[in-house]
């Protein structure tokens, strides 16, 4: 028997030679890009529903769940995210095992099936919600968003940051269309028809994302050890710990905005006509918030960008929502918090992605959410302690306790940047 000699199939550039193998990524095509398109559609239907939760919990709040606290009801949607993040490590395995022309379906009959279930729930009857739509939604939703987003490293390497905000810009359009039609169509047709209607533009997306959405690379066997889920030995890189512990703290102010903005508005301004609207302001400018960072990434690094987008939040919520409920300044919050709080979403994966091995990308971005997960079960409904009883001075505590642990966040971040590069001017 003769042995064969390893091939080196690193190009000069530390890249693979697209000649030698022939799944390395194309950063281009019309298959790359029709697996954008497909994958921003399922962002659309899956995470677009987390980004709008603060119609619902307005609506909850409101009409439909009256006799229960707004921590109660904010748990809804504290929960919906918790299990979309806690089994991001498990989704991309799965997908890794099975890949995109069956997990995506799947995942489509399970997220529409629950919004369904959702349509036929009764009021004060806060168990369905939290079942349909915290508990069936997440399980289906999270085995095709998180996987979705694994999937770009495999099409692209120097513009991934572009491609991921590309697809979480799908979350945020989301976040505009969702909540404009349940103020819009509930008055009209009622609670249930909405939410059919919103499935079955969901079922669309799913149905699109099926045709387009393609593997780049081959399956890989399913994980026999929880070890192969999550890379543990991650923690033992201090800029990781200290970047997943900045994230950790900033998830628990980052949604709060996004569920509570809306409602601080009614509360101080209940005759406004802009009220309804502020949350898909803040969704529409996050849609640029979101995608930019791949365009700018290059120059400023993703490192920079994060904690420098992190930190003008911080300073946003403190400067425009915390000193006043006045319309101007609200619109002005909505507008501004949209757009410096989107590369949070978009640059954290990339940031993961850059300090990690190859081959442990996977685990390590699975494992930074799963991470995330217990802020996003307690963050929120924190929050809705402080606004018991709805009034201008309590909100005035939510709002202060998200702007302390945003900048603490900020802080912790900046210690990851700058262990990875002492230098505070240079590209990080």
């Amino acid at each position: 028997m003769t042995k064969t000699k390893d091939v080196d199939l690193s190009a000069e550039d530390g890249t693979i030679d697209d000649a030698r193998d022939d799944y390395s990524p194309t950063d281009g095509g019309w298959t790359a890009w029709g697996t954008v398109f497909g994958t921003t559609l399922i962002s659309f239907g899956t995470f677009g529903f987390v980004n709008a939760f603060g119609a619902f919990s307005d609506y909850y709040n409101e009409q439909y769940l009256t006799n229960y606290s707004a921590t109660l009801i904010s748990m809804i949607g504290a929960v919906q995210v918790f299990i979309l993040y806690l089994f991001a490590g498990t989704a991309g395995a799965v997908f890794d095992s099975i890949g995109p022309r069956y997990l995506i379906p799947t995942s489509g009959v399970i997220v529409v099936f629950s919004l369904f279930m959702l349509s036929i729930t009764k009021p004060e009857h806060i168990y369905q919600q939290y079942l349909s739509q915290s508990v069936l939604f997440s399980l289906g939703a999270t085995f095709s968003f998180f996987p979705s987003m694994g999937l770009m490293a495999h099409w692209f390497k120097r513009k991934v940051p572009y491609a991921i905000g590309c697809l979480a810009s799908g979350a945020s359009v989301g976040g505009i269309v969702i909540p404009i039609m349940i103020s819009k169509l509930i008055p009209r047709i009622g609670f249930g028809w909405t939410i059919r209607i919103l499935a079955f533009i969901t079922m669309v997306c799913f149905v699109v994302g099926t045709v387009t959405i393609k593997q780049r690379r081959p399956s890989k066997p399913f994980p026999k050890s929880v070890s192969a889920l999550f890379d543990f030995t991650a923690f033992k890189d201090p800029c990781y710990v200290f970047l997943v512990l900045g994230c950790w703290f900033t998830v628990f102010a980052v949604f709060n905005p996004f569920f509570y903005v809306d409602l601080s508005a009614e509360v101080a301004n209940p005759n406004s006509n802009v009220n309804g609207y502020y949350l898909a302001i803040l969704c529409a400018t996050s849609i640029f918030g979101r995608v930019s960072p791949g365009l700018i990434a290059p120059q400023v690094g993703r490192f920079n960008l994060l904690y420098i987008s992190t930190l003008i939040s911080s300073i946003l919520i403190f400067a425009l929502w915390y000193t006043s409920f006045e319309q101007a300044n609200l619109i002005a919050f909505a507008a501004l918090y949209g757009l410096f709080s989107g590369p949070f979403f978009s640059v954290t994966p990339s940031c993961v992605a850059e300090i990690s091995p190859i081959e442990r990308v996977g685990a390590r971005i699975g494992g930074t959410y799963a991470f995330m997960a217990s802020a996003t079960l307690a963050g929120t409904p924190i929050s809705g302690i402080f606004i018991k009883e709805q009034t201008e001075d309590n909100f005035d505590k939510l709002i202060l306790f998200s702007g302390i642990m945003s900048l603490v966040g900020t802080v912790l971040l900046l210690v990851a940047r700058i262990i990875r590069k002492r230098n505070l001017f240079a590209v990080a």
